[in-house]
């Protein structure tokens, strides 16, 4: 696995505190976080990806998660962004079942596969359990980060 000098994701990729209360107030949320890191230089452009690729098929994965995710020429590099439910939100998941942990992954436009690699591991991660409620209890971006980073090394 190629170590980047940028993780995808860093604690100010991670908001514990704002919980959101619907789909596209996720996406916004998350987006807002991948702008203030200095990771997406054209907030528009990044949305308007999301929304494109929300259209294509939910990314309402089914059991508790939500991984919006573009390819975008507004993305300067291979970022995650994380929030949480505890309510749970309306994910259009293919098995009904709000979404409480949500991820957004962003990847450049010339970023080749590497953003199915990130997908697909995350993905596979999260089938497990112990992994959801580790996300779930976690306290700390910190955790929040270490959690997801090992996850996404596999």
């Amino acid at each position: 696995m190629a170590h980047h000098d940028h993780k995808p994701l860093t604690t100010d990729l991670i908001d514990l505190d704002h919980e959101p209360e619907t789909k596209p107030e996720a996406i916004e949320q998350l987006l807002d976080l991948a702008v203030d890191a200095g990771r997406v230089n054209d907030r528009e452009q990044a949305l308007t990806d999301l929304h494109a690729r929300e259209k294509e098929a939910t990314t309402g994965v089914g059991m508790g998660i939500g991984i919006p995710h573009a390819k975008s020429s507004a993305v300067e590099a291979p970022t995650i962004a994380f929030t949480r439910s505890s309510e749970g939100i309306d994910f259009d998941a293919m098995d009904d079942e709000p979404a409480t942990l949500i991820f957004m992954l962003l990847v450049p436009a010339a970023g080749g596969e590497e953003h199915l690699q990130m997908l697909s591991s995350l993905s596979r991660s999260l089938m497990h359990e112990e992994t959801r409620t580790a996300l779930q209890k976690a306290e700390s971006p910190e955790r929040v980060e270490s959690i997801i980073l090992e996850a996404v090394e596999q």
